[in-house]
């Protein structure tokens, strides 16, 4: 089975892409103000894959989101060869059970542990 993953060098390439389309698109994920992390980390991978139209990367988020304005929490982008790259979700409003965040790409990767 074909790795849908991105090489590091794409990412890195497209990070700077990424946080500058990124800045102000929004997502909103129907719940109960709150995202588990796993739901989060789909939508995030989802997200971006459609801003940049890349395949989704591996996005991992430590913590649930709590549907309350202004909250953030901080995911992470592991490319094929390990090297990371963060990803800030802050909730900008929420409507009813759905929760409207943003994502922001960090501008700089981090090279995978030797």
């Amino acid at each position: 089975m074909a790795s849908a993953r991105l090489s590091a060098a794409t990412w890195s390439l497209s990070a700077v892409a990424v946080g500058a389309l990124l800045v102000g698109c929004s997502a909103s994920a129907g719940v109960e103000k709150k995202l588990s992390a796993d739901k989060l980390a789909t939508e995030v991978s989802e997200q971006l894959a459609a801003t940049t139209g890349q395949p989704k990367p591996d996005i991992s988020c430590p913590e649930d989101l709590e549907g309350k304005v202004g909250t953030t929490t901080r995911c992470k982008l592991t490319a094929g060869d390990g090297s990371t790259l963060g990803v800030t979700v802050t909730v900008k409003s929420v409507d009813g059970d759905k929760i409207n965040f943003d994502i922001k790409a960090d501008d700089t990767a981090s090279p995978a542990p030797n």
